[in-house]
């Protein structure tokens, strides 16, 4: 990292080195998949990405992985019920019991969810992808999807994410404030000493 320069990285606050951008992998699989439901639904907003892409903040390895496809509200049913004619397994906002019953273990299972208004996202290679800021709001907020991320192996993701990249903390509790939790997530972030607010 080089010294004597400054990143900004939320309102007010700092910090020394070269911003470094988190971005994820965009593979040819989430470029079909979000081509085809900008053809077959060309005015919704569309997220996508893949778990995998935090297992570069991970100690231990889950041994499955989640292509999440996030779509507007309104949407989201028949965005689930189109891609179910061409991908198995799908799941819609899964359950716990459901995804401990049925997910196989050996597939890439497509996990349909609801995209929150104004969600922190970013283009990768044409695609419509998550910001390091949404991926830590989400870990924090979706215990069900992203059970082998809780407890101390979060605490690990959002150091080692903070360590390795720039992240707009005022840009993740707008997120979280979005998702209803800002003030669960705050205190959060208060308990881990490189997030905590001074104000």
């Amino acid at each position: 990292m080089q010294s004597g320069i400054i990143s900004r990285i939320g309102r007010g606050k700092y910090r020394l080195g070269i911003s470094k951008i988190f971005v994820p992998e965009v593979s040819s699989k989430m470029k079909t998949i979000f081509r085809k439901l900008k053809k077959e639904f060309p005015y919704i907003e569309v997220c996508i990405w893949n778990s995998s892409s935090i297992n570069e903040f991970m100690v231990h390895q889950p041994g499955r992985f989640y292509l999440i496809v996030e779509v507007e509200k309104e949407a989201d049913v028949s965005v689930f019920h189109f891609l179910k004619e061409f991908y198995q397994p799908i799941f819609f906002e899964p359950t716990n019991d459901l995804l401990n019953t049925f997910l196989p273990v050996d597939k890439e299972a497509i996990i349909i969810k609801h995209l929150v208004s104004e969600s922190p996202v970013q283009n990768v290679d044409g695609i419509v992808t998550i910001s390091i800021e949404k991926l830590l709001v989400d870990i924090f907020c979706d215990e069900v999807i992203f059970s082998a991320q809780q407890g101390a192996e979060m605490r690990t993701i959002f150091n080692d994410a903070h360590a390795k990249y720039s992240i707009n903390q005022n840009r993740m509790l707008r997120y979280a404030s979005r998702r209803g939790k800002k003030e669960s997530f705050q205190k959060y972030l208060n308990t881990i000493q490189i997030y905590g607010s001074k104000s």
